[in-house]
């Protein structure tokens, strides 16, 4: 057994003096700059590019055997000689073991690249200048092998005799820079301080990988451009385990990390991104992918409207078939702060060409007033907790440009809206269908002013510009088919009893085809149009309502007890133009018809000044109980709308004993009126008094006008200076003509006269 062992201790002994003395003799007597040749000629022979190793060429031997290149630099086949080069590397080096070798074995025990540089082009037509160096590659691939043997091999090796042990304990690529400049698209991508690292790098078994880099996009290729701070910027890092599985041709990457930094603009806090997973797994032959346990994580940013980040978090699975176009995202689920909840599943086919998707989604109730404020959008609702109780379910599908929700199920606080809609996610198409119970559109009104507001009002308004009611550029551009059904809708205090609302519009046309609702006992439709191709927005609108109580109506619009009560009959058509309630009313044009039948107006009796007035006049008094206000049996009028301002010469209101015509104006804008009324009492069945038949032909005038907020009482009243002038003329030339001459035959001389002046007086 010792005689073994001395054996061997020799046997070692002589392999390790062999070993040194083989060092010396390379190292003394083989110049490294000999192989400089066969290196270009390998790699010009395989890729076709066109080397020069500037730099010095050495070994190195112990611990390990290798070989290190400095400032090497290679240039594409049809490339200028005066051109940048399409690749360079400060520095590389590749060393195998020493130990190993004596086994016959090659193990490769490092590869370091310090100072790459790679010089991508694409022009426009989208062909990059890699492309023929991949295909020359591709070409060369099966001969790869026998050209990259040792030449001590002879000319005719083949490499796969060698056994080559893919254990690199150490890659390390320092501070290389990749630039890609894309003619096609105008954009100018640029990688830089790229470091990548792995130790124990083997086909079998998972090692550690880890990436750096910072990847910055310039939006032009414009020289001045590229020289001023990139549009986009995002720092980028991935830890992980990576197993290469070279034999199944299959990667996995075990609990990765991907971190990123995002700047959108140079001066703004970074948006930070993170990607974890529990496994990500890729097949290249099936070209599968697949993630487990996937976690998306966002801090965002907003330099104005946010106070801190928003962190937000997605978590996912995904399941993706590169060959067929199409992934599965399951176990979708959203969260972040104020409640923010939501889950789902999603479908991708043909998601590189014509990309469709299909799922669902669920939204738990939330509020939406911390969301809308981080969007910059600061809600003063006349209901404070409007917004605060949201939520929505359905199927989803779509495709790269429209969003579609085919059954929707919407809770917006005490609403609840079933149907369809789909929207276009440029925000150019809107089509929908809904349904729903109540909704009361005031409590998502602006609230009113406070009291301390108020005084400042005035003010307030004529200095600061009014806001636009629509949105004219997303209306000149959208195309819009939309239909709502409601079972209540409140909208400015009035209801709206079981309103349907039909909606189309496309190249800048918006039009109204009807919108129907109950309304106070009676019926409203309409139809109607915008047309957002000019400037100012054109208008047109043809309302009509039928037996809608005026009482309840008024109240709803007054807050007050209503001040005229009976059923109305209307219907008109008018334009405007503008984009504000100001210009609206100031440029309102048309026409309407107005009837208003089996009506009353409160807290004034014409009637009952009309009967005073006319029995004073005969020398007598009434002794009747008066109600406190008119009823009329029928009232109607033509009006014409002229700049806000409407007009009618033939008002007509049929009351009890009294017929009444007038004229008059209202300003839609002042909310004023003055109408002058030519009233004539006639001796019916029901009239409120009994008159002379000489007075039937006599037109008294009533004058109302004021404001519309004032007291109805205060609105109308005999116009006793056009009375007393009516009077005068008319039976003072009935007294002149008929009776002058009786009166002064059997009274005397200027009874007749005096009589005449009496009958004026009794006005004065």
């Amino acid at each position: 057994m010792k005689q073994v062992l001395r054996i061997l201790l020799a046997a070692v002994g002589i392999l390790g003096v062999v070993a040194v003395a083989a060092v010396v003799y390379v190292t003394t007597f083989l110049d490294p700059e000999d192989f400089k040749p066969r290196l270009t000629a390998v790699v010009e022979d395989y890729t076709g590019l066109n080397v020069e190793l500037d730099g010095a060429l050495s070994w190195s031997f112990y611990p390990r055997i290798g070989v290190s290149v400095e400032k090497t630099r290679a240039w594409l086949s049809d490339q200028a000689d005066d051109a940048d080069p399409f690749a360079a590397v400060d520095r590389a080096e590749v060393s195998v073991a020493f130990a190993p070798l004596l086994r016959g074995e090659i193990a490769v025990d490092g590869l370091t690249l310090d100072g790459m540089r790679l010089n991508l082009r694409r022009d426009t037509q989208g062909e990059g200048n890699w492309e023929p160096l991949l295909e020359r590659m591709a070409e060369r691939d099966e001969k790869a092998e026998t050209v990259l043997a040792p030449a001590s091999a002879g000319p005719n090796a083949d490499a796969g005799s060698l056994d080559v042990a893919l254990s690199i304990a150490s890659v390390n690529i320092n501070n290389a820079d990749i630039s890609l400049r894309d003619a096609q698209s105008d954009t100018f991508w640029h990688a830089e301080e790229l470091n990548i690292s792995g130790s124990n790098v083997n086909p079998r078994d998972a090692f550690p990988l880890k990436v750096m880099l910072t990847l910055n996009r310039h939006d032009t290729l414009d020289a001045e451009v590229l020289a001023q701070p990139p549009d986009f910027s995002s720092e980028i890092n991935l830890d992980t385990r990576f197993n290469l599985a070279l034999a199944e041709h299959r990667f996995t990457m075990d609990k990765p990390v991907l971190t990123t930094r995002n700047r959108l603009e140079p001066e703004q806090k970074p948006q930070e991104l993170s990607l974890e997973a529990g496994r990500v797994e890729a097949s290249l032959d099936a070209q599968q992918l697949a993630v487990t346990d996937g976690i998306v994580k966002a801090t965002l940013h907003h330099p104005q409207n946010w106070k801190g980040g928003l962190a937000l978090a997605l978590k996912f699975a995904l399941e993706g078939d590169w060959d067929a176009r199409t992934a599965t995202l399951s176990d979708l689920q959203l969260s972040g702060p104020d409640g923010l909840d939501a889950s789902g599943r999603l479908q991708l086919d043909n998601w590189l060409s014509d990309l469709h998707y299909a799922g669902k989604v669920t939204l738990s109730p939330l509020s939406l007033r911390p969301w809308l404020a981080r969007a910059g959008v600061e809600l003063n609702t006349r209901n404070p907790g409007a917004l605060s109780d949201v939520a929505l379910t359905s199927p989803i599908e779509g495709d790269a440009e429209t969003l579609r929700l085919p059954e929707l199920s919407l809770v917006v606080d005490d609403t609840t809206l079933t149907g369809r809609l789909a929207a276009g996610l440029d925000g150019t198409a809107l089509d929908m269908d809904l349904e729903g119970d109540t909704l009361n559109v005031d409590r998502y009104l602006p609230a009113p002013p406070t009291d301390d507001q108020a005084g400042f009002g005035l003010v307030r308004r004529a200095l600061a510009d009014e806001p636009a009611l629509l949105p004219r550029e997303l209306l000149n551009g959208l195309d819009l088919d939309a239909a709502l059904t409601l079972e209540s809708l409140t909208l400015s205090g009035l209801t709206f009893d079981q309103p349907t609302l039909r909606l189309k519009g496309q190249d800048g046309v918006q039009r109204l085809d009807a919108f129907e609702a109950g309304f106070y006992d009676g019926s409203l439709n309409a139809t109607g149009r915008v047309d957002a191709r000019q400037e100012p927005l054109a208008w047109r609108l043809a309302p009509r309502v039928s037996r809608v109580k005026t009482a309840p109506l008024l109240d709803a619009l007054g807050k007050r007890d209503a001040a005229l009560s009976g059923r109305l009959n209307a219907s008109g058509e008018f334009t405007t133009r503008g984009n504000t309630r100001a210009d609206l009313v100031r440029r309102l044009n048309g026409s309407a018809r107005v009837e208003l039948n089996d009506g009353a107006i409160a807290d004034v009796n014409v009637s009952q000044q009309l009967c005073e007035a006319v029995a004073g006049l005969q020398g007598r008094e009434t002794r009747r109980e008066w109600r406190d206000k008119t009823r009329f049996d029928h009232a109607a009028a033509t009006f014409d709308v002229r700049d806000g301002v409407v007009h009618s010469d033939d008002v007509r209101v049929s009351v009890p004993g009294i017929n009444v015509n007038g004229e008059g104006r209202y300003d839609l804008g002042r909310q004023r009126f003055d109408v002058l009324a030519g009233i004539r009492l006639v001796n019916t069945a029901d009239a409120a008094c009994k008159v002379n038949p000489r007075l039937e032909q006599l037109a008294l005038p009533v004058r109302c006008e004021g404001a519309t907020d004032a007291d109805p009482g205060e609105w109308c009243s005999i116009d006793r200076d056009a009375f007393k002038e009516n009077v005068g003329r008319q039976l003072g030339d009935e007294v002149e003509n008929r009776l002058k001459d009786k009166l002064d035959e059997e009274l005397g001389d200027g009874a007749a006269d005096e009589l005449r002046d009496g009958l004026k007086r009794l006005f004065d």
